[in-house]
């Protein structure tokens, strides 16, 4: 099974190739979708699950496409993702790393490093 590091330095150089192309999110409603570009960001192991991974990311919304639930047409705009990576157990995903679908819980500790990390390299403004 693939390492928390082994993950990080292979998501690092997938991201790396991938740097300028936009990604998408779909809208709230449905009916549309939000387009960023990924401008930096960093990932870091939690403390204290060797099979989680937080990734916290700087996006710039430049494209949206369809009906929005919300008017929030602010292209442009940076917005600040925190997401994790973590091994699933479940169905076709069981022992592969995966997208964690639901909100992050991070340990204090943690939050405090990765928002340190972050500032560090750059990644926060």
């Amino acid at each position: 099974m693939e390492t928390a590091e082994q993950f990080i330095k292979r998501k690092e150089q997938e991201y790396s190739k991938e740097k300028g192309k936009p990604i998408k999110f779909k809208d709230i409603g449905r009916k549309g979708k939000h387009h960023f570009i990924r401008e930096d960001y960093v990932f870091m192991k939690q403390s204290n699950l060797p099979v989680k991974v937080f990734i916290f990311e700087r996006l710039r919304k430049v494209e949206i496409n369809g009906k929005l639930a919300y008017n929030n047409s602010n292209l442009g705009a940076i917005e600040y993702r925190i997401g994790y990576y973590i091994i699933g157990k479940i169905g076709r995903m069981n022992g592969k790393w995966t997208w964690g679908q639901y909100c992050p819980l991070i340990p204090q500790k943690d939050f405090e490093k990765l928002i340190k990390l972050a500032k560090e390299k750059g990644v926060l403004l």
